[in-house]
């Protein structure tokens, strides 16, 4: 898959007396339209792609049909293709370790008309996350807006907001 950006966080540099933890993340693309299926996070005020760490003992593509149901209710998720991936070092929240080394890989893919119940984690119902469709260029602006104006933004915005701008050129 191709590497569609990498970022370090001015925070971790220099890397090399760092310890790293390595995560994968699947991120699912799916469109209708203008409109795209994204989570709304009241905490961090921000739109992201569906998905998330994929488990050891899950490949790519099925850890993101697990992320997705989880997340949003998707049904019948299919059609899957490569779109790319963003790779990034950020500071690592816990103690043992210094820097989070994670490559999201984003795929496109088609799911039902109809979401079913979501499976969301405390954590995820406790920052008042919850599927949207949204249109994408709005969820753009939304995110924009969020980092030049908010202090609670998390540091996932600046990622998902690359990808949102990526993906809304890809549609057009």
């Amino acid at each position: 898959m191709r590497t569609l950006q990498t970022t370090t966080h001015p925070d971790v540099l220099p890397l090399e007396d760092k310890s790293v933890f390595h995560r994968l993340a699947s991120r699912a693309i799916v469109v209708r339209g203008d409109n795209i299926l994204l989570l709304f996070t009241e905490r961090y005020h921000d739109y992201s792609l569906p998905g998330g760490g994929v488990d050891p003992d899950e490949n790519d593509v099925d850890g993101l049909i697990r992320e997705l149901k989880e997340e949003t209710g998707a049904q019948n998720i299919r059609n899957i293709r490569a779109f790319g991936a963003y790779e990034e070092f950020r500071p690592w929240h816990k103690g043992d370790y210094d820097v989070v080394h994670m490559v999201s890989k984003c795929f496109w893919c088609d799911i039902d008309e109809e979401l079913g119940e979501v499976s969301l984690e405390d954590y995820e119902v406790k920052n008042g996350m919850r599927p949207v469709w949204v249109n994408i260029r709005e969820a753009i602006a939304h995110n924009k807006e969020t980092m030049a104006k908010s202090d609670k933004q998390g540091l996932s915005v600046v990622r998902e907001t690359f990808l949102l701008e990526l993906i809304a050129n890809a549609i057009e």
